[in-house]
């Protein structure tokens, strides 16, 4: 059963459905889409990622939705929320983040989705901040982050990835929600 967390102009934010493993497994294949990733993803990893989506949906309440055109029904990608508890000054805490299938790039979707759901995390307290982060050399990822109000914090050195990884350095932007 299709659940709608979120509508916008444009866009559908759900729950996800069995017929979105597909198009996201494509994404996560694809090396425009995972350039600023530390690898791509199986069919097998990009379904586990989708399994680890859902259970996230179904202890908090909250996660990453499916994003689809309200105009089409196409599925384009995710936006949404995400609990990070990995080893940072600013651990735990909620992440908002993006990955949208490179097809539909340059439409504002990321920057439209991510905007609702800092809307609907202010209306649900679902936290008082929220953050989000990418890899150094992510400019459309950081510039996303820029148009959505988010202010830059500094960088850090991601712990999951291994010294030396052109991707360690990261970029943190947060903003208040609580208002």
């Amino acid at each position: 059963m299709k659940i709608i967390y979120i509508e916008t102009e444009r866009l559908i934010l759900r729950s996800w459905e069995a017929a979105d493993r597909v198009p996201f497994a494509e994404m996560n294949c694809n090396d425009d889409v995972m350039r600023y990733f530390p690898g791509k993803l199986s069919v097998k990893e990009s379904n586990a990622f989708v399994d680890r989506i859902n259970t996230e949906f179904e202890e908090t309440g909250f996660g990453l939705f499916a994003v689809e055109i309200k105009a089409t029904g196409e599925f384009i990608g995710y936006v949404g929320f995400h609990r990070f508890t990995f080893d940072v000054p600013f651990s735990p805490n909620w992440e908002i983040g993006w990955r949208i299938s490179d097809k539909f790039w340059h439409n504002g979707y990321a920057t439209e989705a991510a905007m609702a759901c800092i809307n609907f995390a202010r209306e649900k307290g679902l936290s008082d901040k929220l953050y989000s982060f990418t890899a150094v050399p992510n400019i459309p990822s950081e510039n996303v982050m820029k148009r959505i109000g988010m202010t830059y914090q500094g960088t850090f050195m991601h712990p999951a990835l291994a010294d030396g990884h052109w991707l360690k350095e990261h970029k943190l932007y947060m903003i208040d929600v609580s208002k």
